[in-house]
């Protein structure tokens, strides 16, 4: 089963996620794709870390995603990625002709597609406002919101957490 949870900065999409996972197994992957790369992002993730059970493994993946997957997705595991905002951030970032994102964003959907586990995907909806004003801020919307797409086509359910709150977008019966 392959969920995605979409929602606003702190709307509830990685408890929702966590809540989810548990409810299936207590065998479960945290696949985050965050680098503490200063003060305000090293609370963040210790802030998310704080409400995981420490039986659940922790992968640190910024960028080989699929590749992950491919190592921790089994049956006997839940996989929640938290999240797929921050992956696409540092794909963009990997490379000024985003190569290494093209490569990378196959690869996942190839690995999504062999659905070998359950997966949650956490990802923020970024792209109900304004087109931002700078060129790398837009080729972001773009590519995420393209993916987006694409990861709702393929997932089983998808929820948008709207202040805490899931609003089931797609549900599978």
């Amino acid at each position: 089963m392959l969920t995605l949870i979409l929602g606003g900065v702190r709307s509830g999409k990685s408890r929702m996620a966590e809540r989810l996972a548990a409810d299936i197994s207590d065998q479960i992957v945290y696949l985050a794709t965050a680098e503490a790369k200063d003060v305000e992002m090293q609370e963040r993730i210790a802030l998310h870390q704080i409400h995981r059970p420490e039986h659940w493994k922790t992968i640190e993946e910024p960028i080989h995603l699929a590749k992950a997957l491919f190592e921790y997705g089994t049956a006997e595991n839940v996989v929640i990625v938290d999240c797929i905002t921050l992956w696409i951030t540092n794909l963009l970032l990997a490379d000024e002709r985003f190569k290494t994102g093209t490569e990378e964003i196959e690869a996942l959907i190839t690995e999504l597609k062999r659905e070998r586990c359950n997966l949650v995907l956490v990802s923020n909806e970024t792209n109900s406002g304004v087109v931002p004003m700078d060129a790398l801020s837009r080729r972001f919307c773009d590519e995420i919101g393209v993916l987006h797409q694409t990861l709702a086509a393929l997932a089983d359910n998808v929820i948008l957490m709207v202040a805490g709150i899931p609003t089931w977008v797609k549900q599978t019966v």
